[in-house]
């Protein structure tokens, strides 16, 4: 494969718009989750059974939501290198060789996503000076994200 290196990046407005398309997708299967494991919970402890309001501890849906995402991007970028929002904006992911990154770098990717949110979103905001366009998770997890061509009309 050609070397990523050659391959332009794309530009943070294609970038917002695939993360956009994406949290479209992963809100409503935390939702469906985070509904089931309640279920669940609730048969598990009887409380489905006493009739009172039921509230799950707000740590254990943080960590299902996180579960949730991982998965998420992890099984789509494993396969193929893009998400749904990333196909429809032409955006893949590459491991450093220019191949679909394995499993191990996609959740360490995910893992590095949130502490560059955590750091008030500066890891994001560093692709805004970075010659390369990349994320601090990109350098952590040894990624990037490339601009794929148009497809030619047949």
């Amino acid at each position: 494969m050609t070397s990523s290196s050659q391959i332009p990046a794309p530009a943070l407005p294609r970038r917002l718009m695939a993360m956009l398309y994406d949290t479209l997708l992963v809100i409503p299967l935390i939702g469906v989750t985070v509904a089931v494991a309640t279920v669940i919970e609730m048969d598990v402890t009887g409380a489905a059974n006493s009739g009172d309001y039921y509230q799950m501890h707000p740590q254990l849906v943080q960590a299902i939501a996180f579960a949730c995402t991982t998965l998420f991007f992890t099984a789509f970028w494993s396969k193929s290198g893009q998400t749904l929002g990333m196909q429809a904006w032409r955006i893949k992911l590459v491991d450093n060789a220019g191949n679909v990154p394995s499993r191990g770098r996609c959740v360490l990717r995910c893992i590095a996503a949130l502490l560059s949110a955590a750091c008030l979103g500066m890891g994001y905001w560093w692709s805004l000076i970075d010659r390369r366009r990349k994320y601090w998770h990109d350098h952590l997890s040894g990624t990037e994200l490339i601009l794929l061509p148009k497809r030619e009309k047949s």
